[in-house]
């Protein structure tokens, strides 16, 4: 009886818990929350003080006795107590509507939650995620890899018996996986993505130039002119960069061209270039031959870097495709194994009550 109430008055939602941003889909509704995966805390306390895009606003300029933190780091938890705190209140947003803040929400019915994970995550690692989610108030929590949320999320026939390569660039994890008969053939986790783009600009700006920039600039600077593969005439596209000369401590601009950031990126592209490569050399000749026919899908906010579908395209020899509104495909896919349960029953990692 209790089992048909709470199916009743609270929301199935789908979660992709990524390392930079947390999409929050409610089954019926859509999307309705994109929020940067941040928390702001009282050092001394721990109380929470922000979460999302006012916790992001306060990276880099907190006083002394506030920090925030990313509660994920690399694709998984690396601070229990944080995350759980942030998805009782996303969970809680859900429930509440809108117009109520972060210290004015009531306990919740609890829903069935579907979580987006990296597919190379340990055990421990994936038991973590499903009691942040329980803790939170999921009366059941399941878990399905992100290259298989992915690829259902971009409208892939992953139930069919042709071979679907899917590879799902996010923030903390660069997932390469084929996937045929609802299943996950073949499979590599990369632990080089989004992060590691930003953490090059910083690198090439205090190498190349001796100016010490943040992440949030470095950020900026990839979206603003970054890219995988030459962008013809727009490759004079510069852009006024700002930070601290490391010579004489004072501040510093300089001007940056698109060539150069590239240059700086080049690394770690190649490193999520070669994973696929080696994927492709491992996957049964059968499978390949649908791949060479159907192509290579990219996903993730990764897959939005200027020019990368042109870049794995011209290494792989193969047709690369960019899926539909990428960033959104992990948790669009979460939504639509909450429609088929089925389907949920086929592709989860584990899950179902406390």
């Amino acid at each position: 009886m209790f089992g048909r109430i709470w199916q009743l008055v609270s929301h199935d939602i789908g979660i992709d818990l990524g390392t930079v941003n947390t999409l929050v889909l409610v089954k019926g509704k859509g999307i309705v929350i994109r929020e940067p995966t941040v928390v702001a805390l009282h050092k001394k306390s721990r109380q929470i003080l922000a979460i999302g895009t006012e916790a992001k606003r306060m990276l880099g300029r907190t006083p002394a006795v506030i920090e925030a933190v990313r509660p994920l780091r690399d694709g998984v938890i690396s601070d229990f107590d944080t995350c759980e705190a942030m998805l009782k209140f996303f969970i809680q947003k859900v429930h509440q509507g809108p117009g109520k803040g972060l210290f004015s929400l009531p306990k919740i019915p609890r829903p069935r939650v579907v979580v987006g994970i990296p597919s190379g995550v340990t055990e421990v690692e994936r038991r973590a995620v499903q009691d942040a989610c329980l803790s939170a108030g999921a009366r059941e929590a399941y878990l399905i890899e992100e290259p298989m949320a992915a690829a259902i999320g971009a409208k892939l026939p992953v139930e069919d018996p042709e071979g679907v390569m899917i590879v799902d660039i996010g923030g903390g994890t660069a997932e390469i996986a084929v996937i045929s008969l609802g299943g996950v053939v073949i499979n590599r986790s990369l632990r080089v993505a989004g992060d590691e783009l930003d953490e090059e600009i910083v690198n090439y700006m205090r190498t190349r130039y001796g100016v010490l920039i943040g992440e949030r600039t470095a950020e900026d600077i990839k979206l603003e002119i970054g890219s995988a593969y030459p962008l013809g005439d727009k490759d004079d596209m510069v852009t006024v960069v700002r930070g601290r000369d490391l010579a004489t401590g004072l501040p510093k601009s300089l001007k940056i061209t698109a060539s150069e950031i590239r240059e700086a990126l080049s690394g770690t592209v190649s490193q999520i270039i070669s994973m696929i490569q080696e994927v492709l050399e491992e996957t049964p000749p059968e499978l390949l031959t649908d791949i060479v026919e159907r192509g290579v899908f990219l996903a993730g906010g990764g897959a939005l870097l200027r020019g990368l579908d042109k870049r794995v395209a011209e290494e792989t020899k193969m047709p690369v495709y960019v899926a539909d509104d990428p960033l959104t495909t992990v948790v669009r896919g979460c939504g639509e194994v909450l429609n088929n349960l089925d389907l949920l029953s086929k592709v989860r990692v584990t899950g179902g009550l406390r």
